[in-house]
């Protein structure tokens, strides 16, 4: 993600996870859809629903929603949709899907004042609006048999965790293959540009399921995204410590003892890669993708116990030595901290020192230094820090070619475009290769 002074990273279960239904439901009125799902009825998104076929995923979803008759019939809706969701999206940039859809995406597109040829497969996008459509027709759905506040949460949750591939982890049970898990996040910023695509997203649908070959052997990548907003971090509310946290915690939680390497990703500067050293434990204020700022120290179980900074255990040294693709990668150590016994903001090229209390990690300030905080103090409270590789990878800004940089007069994509996602999938994927081949079969050397 971009950089302001600190920079932001790319960035979810929606709202209450795991609540259960109650046994009689009181009707409410439903409420409005998200400033993030406002944004659906804006030209580019909907173009780019039909140009990659999902524009009749929210539509679908509507009908077998208004077919249903109980609040169990929608829950199991809402699961076998937004299942099928995630799978069709992975699916399709993966190259593979049901005829229909690719019929869809040969043909050209009559709308907008032209004729335009469907969006290439690697595309995060279509998953983005679509999920985002689906969410709206829950948020807003009135059924006849009433919906409460928690059921309608509980709805939204369950769509949250399905479409975005975090129950749906699988690895094989032969114990001659490594597990690598990876995230991803949605596209941000969508005020500035509202036709941007987050690498980070278009890289885990790209590898969900994938095999790489190491020195010790196959290692399978299993992926899920995350959400670009505050709150389904800090688990519904930021004060909501006794739940075990938040979305990052709950989706990692069961998988990072059992894995044996895994990365988060996210979108950062232009023209290069980063490994990020330290994550710091600071919430910046930038909004979100719901135009909410939190500027606070970042709200985990058990506050008394929080440390103010966190470091990568991924092979950085040997990631930073190897030819991995065209974006240079480097060891990125900077943060921005308070010092101990000062009041004033430091920048510290080499990282923190003691005592001192964080305002940016290497990977800023934002929900990418965030997912990396959490993600590397989850495996530190598990015990797992001597003995998994794991930690945060930054991608190059995805940027549009030359001459279509104006969100206003440009196109949803172009050949240099569709051109530099392709190179950041690829150069993810080797890094990844890297990683596991320092690390497998000893897990603590070249760190």
């Amino acid at each position: 993600m971009h950089s302001l002074r600190v920079r932001i990273g790319a960035l979810g279960l929606a709202l209450l996870a795991g609540l259960a239904a109650p046994p009689t439901a009181t009707a409410q009125a439903a409420p409005t859809a998200t400033v993030e799902e406002q944004r659906l009825d804006r030209a580019v998104p909907q173009e780019i629903l039909k140009r990659s076929g999902f524009d009749s995923v929210a539509p679908e979803f509507a009908r077998a929603l208004a077919k249903t008759h109980s609040y169990a019939q929608a829950e199991r809706v809402v699961a076998r949709q937004g299942s099928l969701l995630w799978r069709r999206a992975v699916g399709r940039a993966q190259g593979r899907g049901p005829a229909e859809y690719e019929r869809r995406e040969a043909l050209p597109w009559k709308g907008g004042g032209g004729r335009r040829a469907g969006l290439s497969r690697d595309d995060d996008r279509p998953l983005y609006w679509a999920r985002l459509g689906m969410a709206r027709e829950v948020r807003t759905w009135e059924p006849e048999f009433g919906l409460s506040d928690a059921q309608r949460a509980a709805l939204l949750s369950k769509l949250e965790v399905t479409s975005r591939g975090q129950d749906a982890i699988r690895y094989p049970h032969d114990k001659g293959v490594k597990r690598i898990l990876l995230t991803g996040f949605d596209p941000f910023t969508l005020d500035r540009d509202i036709r941007i695509s987050n690498p980070s997203g278009a890289t885990a649908l790209a590898l969900d399921g994938t095999t790489i070959e190491t020195a010790d052997g196959p290692a399978r990548i299993e992926t899920v995204v995350f959400p670009v907003r505050w709150q389904d971090f800090a688990g519904g509310t930021s004060q909501a410590f006794d739940s075990g946290g938040g979305t990052v915690e709950r989706t990692l939680r069961p998988y990072l003892p059992k894995v044996d390497l895994f990365t988060t990703v996210s979108q950062g500067r232009v023209g290069r890669f980063d490994v990020e050293r330290t994550n710091g434990a600071w919430r910046g204020g930038f909004p979100d993708n719901d135009n909410i700022g939190r500027t606070e120290t970042i709200p985990v179980p058990d506050p008394a116990t929080q440390p103010q900074w966190t470091s990568t255990t991924l092979p950085y040294r040997a990631i930073v030595a190897a030819h991995t693709g065209r974006f240079p990668v480097y060891d990125h150590t900077e943060v921005t901290e308070i010092p101990a016994g000062g009041t004033d903001p430091v920048v510290r090229p080499d990282g923190p020192t003691a005592g001192s209390t964080a305002r940016a990690g290497g990977g800023g300030n934002y929900l990418s230094n965030e997912i990396a905080y959490r993600a590397t103090l989850l495996r530190d409270r598990l015990g797992l820090h001597d003995t998994l590789p794991g930690g945060h990878v930054h991608t190059p800004v995805l940027q549009f070619g030359t001459g279509n940089t104006d969100p206003a007069t440009g196109t949803v994509t172009d050949p240099e475009f569709v051109r530099n996602r392709l190179d950041i999938i690829a150069q993810v994927r080797a890094i990844v290769t890297v990683a596991a081949n320092s690390t497998f079969g000893d897990p603590i050397r070249d760190r």
